[in-house]
């Protein structure tokens, strides 16, 4: 299976297959090595430039390809099925900075940043903090107006990209006491003074995918880089994050069918008693409930897209892919183990990379608890509270 089961235009499937086939054929046999070094073949990225699948929402006034958010999520699933890590780089590049850069920038913003990141420079989203994850506003990154420009203090955590990026949207507070009413955005360069990337964290899975902390002492920015207005921050962040969560959704379908292909690939070819493993009906019946949850959770992610491109309300939608394809690509790898059996659970094979970079799905962009309690709410509203 080349592309996705679900019905989509032929441009839609022109950007999976072309982003599956570079999977394949660029990025696979380096999947292992990358997941072992904890990084990303620095080649790999300047293909996925090459190629047009870092900036495809860019206009092609900028540089970019001039497409759809949901191209966008073709392209992150597509990528995921074959390695997660390049999917979700790929996905903060386009979902989150992008978008807000779109969504918020001025003229002059998108002149020279989007102009950046279709070329040759990766984003990075900064919003966590040590004791801000689930709570996202209790930040204490601090920005002061010193008159032609800011200083901005403090640390960050968790941020995916920082390691390659040359650009971060980051998050601080102008007037704490303003609560979430004093959050500002900041278009932040690697080389204003006073910023650098920290510590690089060792983690679980999506190992190739840098996550660091950004440290901030005296950080100098131009007043022009403030992206939207002073204080309204918090509504960067949360339309942003609203849009991200269609692409963790889109990833983690990615993860699941990657797995499943590799699991079914490994049990026709394996025999035991005289017959292929696909034979065995007990097998038949579990891989045929993992392929229709499979095709659910591609049809929320899909859905939610397409009410983005339309502009339609897709909170409740985003909300659901991403809690249910994190659901579900955990059931399809955690599945992919058992049905290879021994070698399911050695480095030997792949079906144990899927298990552990599925984990991530139901924590990062929001939690899946905090998923559905966004879908309460919204639910409690169309039913009249």
């Amino acid at each position: 299976m080349s592309s996705p089961l679900t019905v989509v235009s032929q441009e839609e499937k022109m950007f999976y297959d072309q982003a599956y086939a570079f999977a394949r054929e660029r990025v696979l046999p380096h999947v292992r090595e990358m997941d072992e070094k904890q990084e990303m073949r620095p080649s790999i990225v300047r293909e996925c430039f090459d190629l047009g699948l870092m900036g495809i929402e860019i206009p092609e006034k900028y540089g970019g390809a001039g497409s759809t958010f949901f191209n966008s999520i073709m392209v992150i699933e597509a990528l995921a099925r074959v390695d997660a890590s390049l999917g979700v780089m790929v996905d903060v590049q386009n979902t989150l900075v992008i978008n807000a850069l779109l969504r918020w920038g001025t003229e002059a913003q998108k002149a020279k940043y989007l102009a950046m990141m279709a070329k040759d420079t990766v984003g990075a989203y900064a919003l966590s903090e040590p004791q801000s994850g689930s709570d996202a506003f209790a930040l204490r990154c601090s920005a002061k107006d010193a008159g032609d420009h800011w200083v901005l203090n403090g640390t960050k955590l968790w941020i995916t990209n920082a390691k390659e990026a040359g650009v971060y949207v980051l998050m601080a507070t102008v007037d704490a006491a303003k609560g979430y009413r004093g959050i500002t955005a900041f278009i932040v360069e690697r080389g204003f003074p006073g910023f650098k990337v920290g510590k690089k964290e060792d983690k679980l899975g999506i190992r190739a995918s840098s996550t660091c902390e950004l440290v901030l002492e005296d950080c100098i920015v131009p007043k022009d880089n403030v992206l939207g207005e002073v204080g309204v921050g918090y509504k960067v962040a949360i339309e942003t994050l609203n849009e991200g969560r269609i692409g963790i959704g889109a990833q983690m379908v990615g993860i699941a069918q990657g797995a499943f292909d590799y699991a079914m690939q490994y049990m026709r070819e394996r025999k035991q008693f005289g017959s292929r493993l696909v034979d065995f009906q007990g097998m038949q019946f579990q891989f045929a409930d993992l392929a229709t949850e499979i095709e659910c959770a591609r049809l929320l992610v899909y859905n939610a897209a397409r009410l983005k491109d339309a502009g339609k309300p897709f909170l409740k939608e985003a909300a659901m892919a991403k809690l249910k394809s994190s659901i579900v690509a955990g059931q399809v790898a955690s599945a992919a183990v058992e049905f290879l059996g021994g070698v399911g659970f050695t480095k030997d094979y792949l079906a144990e990379k899927f298990y552990r970079d599925a984990k991530i799905g139901p924590i990062y962009e929001g939690t899946s608890n905090m998923q559905r309690m966004t879908i309460a709410k919204q639910l409690l509203k169309e039913y009249g509270d």
